[in-house]
């Protein structure tokens, strides 16, 4: 039963699925969104990777702690008040940012954001996620998490196209 799927370790989801690209497709949770972003994809690119000014134009999430951007590094961050760890899985600037994360002990997440450069000169981001976990879909759902993720999407085509005409 969904219910109940724990999904792979995660050191297995890190390994195997988020390092490769992979999200986990037998997970309860599980969304992908997409935007077009009328700035060049540097631009989109710097907003991401700034983890630590986040806040500057992302109302849901702060980073708490922040070392080397690199695979298998670790962080922690918050999003909506829930307090996530997290380990970078690929790391791949102006084309892939890519972490596995836990919350709440039990709940393990892929979050996997894709940049493409458009034929005029925009930016195509594409955020996937899957997540795991004993009894989550009774308090979440992938409805929630696409919610999450279009609101993320709209923070970061104002911003980078606030700065981009500037």
């Amino acid at each position: 039963m969904k219910i109940f799927y724990a999904g792979p370790s995660l050191e297995r989801l890190h390994e195997e699925y988020a390092k490769k690209g992979l999200l986990d497709e037998n997970a309860p949770v599980k969304s992908s969104s997409s935007a077009v972003v009328n700035a060049p994809i540097g631009k989109v690119w710097k907003l991401l990777a700034d983890m630590a000014s986040w806040p500057d134009w992302r109302s849901d999430a702060h980073v708490v702690e922040l070392g080397e951007m690199k695979p298998d590094a670790t962080f922690r961050w918050k999003i909506r008040g829930s307090a996530i760890k997290s380990t970078f899985a690929v790391v791949e600037p102006e084309r892939e940012l890519t972490w596995t994360g836990v919350a709440m002990g039990m709940m393990k997440a892929i979050d996997r954001m894709t940049l493409s450069e458009t034929a005029d000169g925009q930016t195509l981001v594409t955020v996937e996620e899957s997540m795991s976990g004993p009894l989550l879909t009774l308090f979440y759902s992938s409805a929630k998490l696409r919610k999450g993720h279009e609101d993320l999407l709209r923070m970061l085509k104002t911003a980078a196209e606030e700065t981009a005409h500037v």
